[in-house]
């Protein structure tokens, strides 16, 4: 081989090496997750900090400071970034909610404390031992990729105008894609430097009084009901349990779709008629949900704080807190209180702010029947399980109860069957095998996800009227209420956020405070929304009070 062929094999290595380095440092920040896994799977789509890196290495070839510490430093800001995507795409994935640094980085230390508990030390010490070398060879990969684009790919980029093209280009690309144009998602995948940011938030919020009393406000109703005179806040319940249950994806739309009256009327008007032949009363309103599709627990601790959560960040930051909710308040009246999530199958630390008496997930209510779907449980079966769990006999402290339920969560199918025999579905074999086969035939239909939401949504009606057709034992306060709209290719393109509340009691009393809130007694409210959600706990702590009236908070 001559020499001048030895000089372009040089060079077409030093080409493909770049090239290499390159598109590992960009796949380093552009992955995505394996659901539901926590593995991962590469991104074609550019990554906006990459882009940013790209620049930053420009910059130090252009001042010749591309020695060993510096190289080092940027590898070690490269690779924090990386560790943050990965968490930012896999914490979703596996517990349906987005990365809260507050609650999820204690958790690093206890797993590996339960786990050096539970297994022989040298499996311990590898449980250990693996992420450690893991994030080593990831370093020592990402240091040879910033050092090749930094002392060979940067200083020949330096001299040719089409590279600062592509460069400018690509900064201009990225910049857009932090400012929010969705025309650059196809193309740059979600940036990370936001989710840093606002981590660095929420921890301020938790532990910079000045900050936390920037985001929250300093009083709510529930905080107003705890200074009133002792026995007063709940007076008007007179010990009655209270079941607070979020309906999942109950939204307006079950009212204004044009076929709502056809596909969700019928439903409605059965459920009235089972509340009448159980003895009970309703009286309904809409309200208006702080989230849309999605971010459940945006609504579920608006209901039980009373503070305003339509901005994400105060609902991150008062789970820092020791703020009192409904859960607190009524524990301090004597209330044992109930957090059941039949649709929780993981470790949920955030719990530890609820402080809720007794905590029930998935795995404790021990569904014997076949899995149905993605949330496994029936709401049907959740219902009858924590009764017969926790039975309301005599000489039981007042309860009160909340539970979301599940089952009518996207995508909406299966759609279980209905038991009428209450005592069946805590059995062996809930349901005919008929009627299991049937369910377990039906596929999502990402595509139209309309005639399975119908279905669930009548379904949801239907088990609730059972339940409330059958004797009951104490007297309770039932508030089952919307947590949002279904997802926009079921409600519609610029459909609302309301969602509808039906309050039932047999305390004529109590319900006339409703409705001279606004409330409309049966299942069919007035349209216009009598505030967020926030405002029911309000509503709700008003109507509870012996002073009937308490003062209004500040939003």
């Amino acid at each position: 081989m001559g020499a001048e062929e030895a000089e372009k094999s040089k060079r077409f290595s030093a080409v493909l090496k770049g090239a290499a380095a390159l598109l590992l440092l960009n796949a380093a920040l552009s992955f995505s997750t394996w659901w539901p896994t926590p593995l991962i799977v590469l991104d074609a789509r550019i990554a906006p900090e990459f882009v940013l890196l790209w620049w930053a290495l420009l910059a130090l070839a252009w001042r010749g400071r591309t020695g060993p510490g510096a190289l080092a430093a940027v590898t070690a800001v490269y690779l924090l970034l990386v560790v943050g995507r990965y968490a930012d795409v896999t914490v979703p994935s596996l517990f349906g909610r987005p990365i809260n640094a507050y609650w999820d980085l204690p958790q690093i230390p206890r797993f590996l404390w339960v786990a050096a508990q539970e297994r022989p030390a040298w499996q311990s010490a590898g449980i250990v031992a693996a992420p450690l070398a893991l994030l080593g060879l990831l370093y020592l990969a990402l240091r040879w990729g910033v050092g090749v684009a930094a002392r060979s790919v940067a200083p020949a980029a330096l001299g040719r105008p089409w590279a600062w093209g592509l460069s400018v280009a690509a900064l201009a690309v990225a910049l857009a894609n932090y400012a929010g144009v969705q025309a650059t998602w196809p193309y740059v995948s979600k940036p990370v430097l936001p989710v840093a940011w606002r981590q660095a938030q929420v921890l301020a919020g938790a532990f910079v009084a000045a900050r936390q009393s920037a985001i929250l406000p300093s009083i709510s109703p529930v905080d107003l009901a705890e200074s009133a005179p002792p026995g007063r806040a709940l007076a008007a319940l007179a010990g009655r349990d209270v079941f607070l249950m979020p309906l999942e994806s109950v939204g307006a739309i079950t009212y204004d779709h044009p076929q709502g009256p056809t596909l969700a009327g019928p439903a409605r008007r059965r459920f009235e008629e089972d509340l009448r032949a159980g003895g009970w009363t309703v009286v309904s309103a809409f309200l208006t949900a702080p989230t849309f599709a999605g971010g459940s627990d945006l609504s579920h601790l608006s209901l039980l704080s009373g503070i305003d959560l339509r901005d994400p960040m105060r609902h991150d930051v008062l789970l820092t807190t020791q703020r009192s909710t409904l859960v607190t308040l009524f524990k301090s009246h004597g209330y044992q209180t109930f957090g059941v999530y039949p649709g929780v199958f993981w470790e949920w630390p955030e719990r530890a702010f609820y402080r809720f008496d007794v905590f029930i997930d998935g795995p404790s209510m021990n569904w014997r029947g076949p899995e149905l779907g993605y949330w496994k449980i029936p709401d049907q079966f959740s219902m009858a399980r924590f009764e017969q769990m926790h039975p309301r006999g005599p000489g039981v402290p007042p309860r009160f109860v909340f539970f979301p339920t599940i089952t009518n969560h996207l995508p909406f199918s299966p759609v279980p069957p209905f038991q009428p025999d209450w005592d069946r579905v805590l059995g062996e074999r809930p349901y005919d095998e008929e009627a299991v086969a049937r369910a377990l035939a039906e596929r999502p239909n990402w595509a139209n996800m309309g005639p399975d939401y119908w279905r669930m949504v009548s379904y949801t009606y239907q088990w609730l009227g059972s339940f409330l057709r059958r004797p009951s034992d104490r007297e309770t306060f039932y508030v089952f209420v919307g947590d949002h709209q279904p997802a926009a290719n079921v409600s519609g393109e610029g459909a609302s956020w309301d969602v509808p509340v039906h309050i039932v009691s047999r305390d004529e009393r109590l319900l006339q405070r409703l409705v001279a809130l606004g409330y409309r007694p049966g299942v069919e409210p007035p349209r216009v929304p009598l505030g967020g959600l926030h405002d029911l706990t309000a509503h709700l702590l008003r109507v509870f009070s012996a002073d009937w009236v308490l003062p209004s908070a500040p939003p």
